[in-house]
């Protein structure tokens, strides 16, 4: 089963992969080598640190291989419309407080809480897939559900 992604959040899992197979993976090595060059591996700290990270690079190079076969980019513009889907940056108020947020909803590659992207698989994000403008919400947290309504629904 595809994952969604955005068309910016593949980039940056290419960019992450592109990296470290060609910057950071090839300069360890460099450093493995020198460090296996000084002689005895047994008590050598950066031949046995250099190892380590070697194998910290090829894990995370492998874990992004994969990834990217397995995510489908989803441009937000291409399914744009009146209703929350995938991509959607919604704008919702508060019920009680009248406080007024925003969220887009990305891939979990893509999570940036700060920021406000959040999953599509979130709660807040299932909150708000389907509905649109001036529907009602309820979002469950872990206060209790909070009731909103969604203000508007924009595609970037």
């Amino acid at each position: 089963m595809a994952s969604y992604i955005t068309p910016a959040g593949f980039q940056a899992l290419v960019d992450e992969y592109e990296r470290m197979l060609k910057v950071e993976r090839p300069i360890m090595t460099r450093e493995v080598a020198y460090a296996a060059s000084l002689g005895d591996r047994s008590e050598n700290a950066e031949y046995k640190y250099g190892k380590q990270r070697l194998r910290e690079i090829d894990k995370r190079l492998h874990y992004l291989q994969k990834r990217l076969q397995s995510v489908e980019a989803v441009d937000p513009k291409d399914v744009a419309g009146p209703i929350v889907r995938f991509g959607a940056t919604v704008r919702f108020e508060e019920d009680e407080s009248g406080d007024e947020k925003q969220v887009q909803i990305v891939g979990t590659d893509e999570i940036d809480t700060v920021n406000g992207r959040v999953s599509f698989n979130s709660p807040i994000a299932r909150a708000f897939l389907g509905k649109s403008v001036d529907d009602p919400a309820t979002i469950q947290t872990p206060q209790g559900p909070r009731s909103v309504v969604i203000t508007e629904i924009t595609w970037e």
